[in-house]
């Protein structure tokens, strides 16, 4: 008998709609299974467009505070919810969700609602209110996304300790907030509460912020924390946390040390959300935090299984995670891409920004590859002033003999968007003169490119 789908997608966030949409153009028969309410996956209802809706208002609120220094007089209300400075997310969430189900309709993709787990290793059990149904499939793409990791020696109540899900709940902007993980989460909302007054204090065991990232623009991005008067507590692991009064949460670390603020959020990893699947029906088990191992093709220990996007862990960005969906199914079915994963980029949203591409200095080093380094400031540039990013920087790292550009590294006002031009360079293994011979409209951000080429072709 032949099996109901060719491909059953567990999960509809960035990954598993990519997936789907991948499989649906090459007119395959594809269904989503996604729980009630559900349809966007955490990206769409619980982290990513939630929390880029606060950073977008705070920097909102953040810019007509700098006003006052053109004589416009502007006040900040000290009783603001979190829930007021996002009353854009639900018309944000309702216009993705419409989207989402227009491109599923007219793919012709079946979504189902309910909660899929494995019967066995092509069939799948929906359970839903009214009762259960299964599917069967030629291929299975585990999308189910992630969850914050909860320490069970941590006392969430979701009132005084939250984890990176529930801070988006908090009745009311705190006086001071203690974070711990300075991971891309813990990051981000340091800066944003940070710039809506609050006494910020970012606690990590490691001893710097984004160790990922190239450590020059993890430099830059810790001495502006500090301007925003962030205090950071790097190479100290937090031993206990208790809360003595409604408004006092302790946290202390093995040192010694003990770190008082009103609420804290715990945003130490995330867990795949696999426990539910019943992956040992299929002959499958979840490794370290529920996540799965894949290939390079993004297939696990069955080849006709997948896992995409937060489920396997590292970047878990929403962007490579929808690359991912689309490549594990144009493997599944033979369609050629170019794949490569050292050209996909990393937006993270800390104020200022940091987004790259390619490679850091650290692994050129490790990698015995003669580079050079071409660096343009922000300050430096016409439209940097203009803006008023007097701290942002744009680094291309080339190689020596061939100038073949390796990585772009950027903090700063746009970083998100600017990473693009060195990508598409990267992509075609172009040369750093590219940005020398090519014309940059004026001003803008965009001529940082040429102005960090001719630096580091000048160093040569």
């Amino acid at each position: 008998m032949s099996p109901d789908f060719d491909v059953v997608v567990l999960g509809s966030g960035p990954a598993g709609e990519k997936a789907a949409m991948q499989a649906a153009k090459l007119r395959r028969r594809v269904a989503v299974v996604e729980r009630p309410g559900g349809l966007g996956g955490n990206c769409l209802h619980t982290a990513t467009i939630p929390s880029k809706t606060l950073r977008e208002t705070v920097l909102y609120v953040a810019g007509i505070k700098q006003h006052s220094l053109y004589g416009i007089q502007t006040t900040f209300r000290k009783d603001v919810t979190v829930d007021d400075l996002m009353r854009r997310k639900e018309a944000v969430i309702a216009g993705q969700l419409e989207v989402l189900e227009h491109k599923l309709d007219r793919n012709a993709v079946t979504s189902i609602q309910g909660s899929g787990r494995f019967l066995d290793p092509n069939r799948i059990e929906v359970i839903d209110e009214g009762g259960r149904r299964e599917l069967g499939a030629h291929f299975v793409v585990i999308a189910t996304g992630s969850r914050p990791a909860r320490d069970p020696k941590i006392p969430f109540d979701d009132e005084r300790i939250y984890d990176s899900d529930s801070i988006l709940r908090l009745d009311r902007v705190p006086r001071t907030l203690t974070i711990v993980g300075a991971g891309v989460i813990g990051c981000e909302y340091a800066c944003m509460f940070a710039m809506l007054g609050t006494k910020v204090t970012l606690i990590d065991a490691r001893a710097r912020v984004l160790d990922f990232a190239d450590a020059e623009i993890a430099e830059l991005l810790v001495a502006r924390m500090r301007d925003h008067g962030i205090t950071l507590r790097l190479g100290e692991e937090v031993a206990e946390v208790r809360c003595e009064t409604p408004d006092r949460v302790v946290a202390e670390t093995r040192s010694g040390k003990a770190v008082v603020g009103e609420k804290l959020l715990h945003a130490v990893g995330r867990e795949g959300n696999t426990a539910a699947l019943a992956l040992e029906r299929a002959g499958l088990k979840a490794g370290r935090r529920g996540l799965l191992e894949v290939n390079a093709h993004f297939q696990t220990a069955l080849p006709h299984v997948y896992a995409v996007g937060d489920v396997i862990g590292f970047p878990s960005l929403a962007a490579t995670s929808m690359h991912q969906g689309r490549l594990a199914m144009a493997h599944a079915f033979g369609v050629p891409v170019n794949g490569e994963g050292t050209r996909l980029p990393y937006g993270i949203f800390t104020i200022p920004e940091i987004s790259m591409v390619g490679e850091t200095e650290e692994q050129l080093t490790r990698a015995c590859v003669p580079y050079e380094v071409g660096q343009a400031f922000f300050r430096e540039i016409a439209r940097g002033q203009i803006v008023g990013d007097r701290a942002g920087m744009l680094k291309l790292l080339f190689e020596r003999a061939s100038h073949r550009l390796r990585g772009v590294h950027i903090i700063g006002e746009k970083a998100a968007e600017l990473v693009h031009i060195g990508q598409a360079v990267l992509a075609f293994g172009g040369p750093v003169d590219y940005f020398v011979d090519n014309v940059f409209n004026y001003p803008t951000l965009s001529e940082a490119y040429k102005v960090a080429a001719l630096n580091g072709l000048n160093r040569l």
